[in-house]
């Protein structure tokens, strides 16, 4: 059974940052491509960043810049490291594995993934 477990969130002032992990148990990061997602209160839920197990990743064009995803293989852990944040980064954040264990395309439509974590609420204040 795969179990994603979101952790990091929190509320941070405007231009700070956050680390949001992800902990995976009942499969390995290798094993598929993985995703981090957002969905504000009102707002459909958008893709934030994804990775591929070859290490290739994709971000969407709101954080470029600003947001990295990485994977400790070893732990079983996604990360998403989140600077100079805004308000409009407000939202719940939710870990995603996809799949299958490559997406060649974008990777940021959240129909190509089908495990979830419970998500973290991610609060930037201005």
């Amino acid at each position: 059974q795969v179990l994603l477990v979101e952790s990091g969130g929190g509320s941070v002032q405007a231009g700070g940052s956050l680390r949001l992990s992800c902990a995976a148990s009942g499969f390995t990061y290798r094993t598929y491509f993985m995703g981090w997602f957002r969905q504000a209160p009102g707002k459909e839920r958008e893709g934030v960043a994804t990775i591929n197990p070859n290490g290739r990743t994709n971000y969407a064009d709101s954080v470029k810049g600003r947001f990295t995803i990485s994977a400790d293989n070893a732990k079983n852990t996604l990360y998403l490291q989140m600077n100079s944040l805004k308000p409009e980064d407000t939202a719940m954040y939710y870990c995603a594995a996809g799949r299958t264990e490559y997406c060649a395309g974008g990777c940021l439509d959240d129909f190509l993934y089908n495990n979830w974590g419970q998500g973290t609420q991610v609060t930037v204040s201005s």
